[in-house]
This record gives structure tokens, sequence and C-alpha cells, in this order.
């Protein structure tokens, strides 16, 4: 309830700090009601205790993000494609692709751009 009404609430920079600050004061007005002298503090560490995505969000992403660029690969006019291919998954260099397609280096550099920004567009626009 502190959380939610406070003036702050809507321009946090980290609001995992700010409700671990307002149940720490929860907890110290809590035992200053019951009469308590001593309060221990225990504090935290925010390197150490600082709050990560669970595993499985990662990995929900990570398979969304490579669905998203399977699909713009597919996308792909198809000498596109095979140029992009044959560098990124075949690690074949400019010279190699062009030695192989029959194609100047220029065009090789051509197709992988257009890839290369396609690809950015579908993912940005995925996302």
């Amino acid at each position: 309830m502190r959380a939610a009404g406070s003036a702050q609430v809507g321009r946090l920079n980290n609001p995992a700090a700010f409700l671990r600050r307002v149940a720490r004061n929860l907890l110290i007005d809590r035992s200053r009601r019951r009469g308590a002298d001593d309060v221990i503090v225990f504090p935290l560490d925010e390197e150490q205790h600082a709050a990560s995505l669970p595993e499985q969000e990662h990995h929900l992403e990570a398979r969304d993000l490579m669905r998203l660029y399977e699909g713009a690969v597919d996308a792909l006019p198809e000498k596109t494609r095979r140029v992009f291919l044959m560098h990124r998954v075949d690690e074949l260099s400019y010279r190699e692709i062009h030695e192989r397609l029959g194609i100047s280096i220029a065009t090789v550099e051509y197709h992988m751009m257009k890839a290369l920004a396609q690809i950015a567009r579908a993912v940005d626009a995925g996302r």
C-alpha cells in the first residue's frame, strides 16, 4: 500500500530498491510499535542481492528472439539469404562466396548489408 501510494512510484529508477526500503521501514515501524529498542537491520548488498529475471523468462525471451531472427532470415530473397547463410553459418569469407557464386565481392557486400538491414528491421518490429 505504501509503495503504490507513494508520489515517487511513477518515476522510480530502481523499483526493487524502493520496495526493499519500504519493507525495511515497515519492519522498523513494527518493531518500534512493539517497544523493542534494539532493532536489528541486515543491510542488503545491491550487487549481491540484485533482482534478476527467472531463468525460464530468459529462455522464453531467447526463444522469441530466435523465432524472429529465423523468420527474418526465411523472408530474405533467395540470393541474399544464400549469401548471408554462406557467410554466417558456413563461415565463408566474402572472397570465398565471390568465388563459389561467381559474383563480385561488391555484390556479396551488397547482399550482406541488405540481409543485415532486413533482419534488424524484422527483429525490431517484432519486439
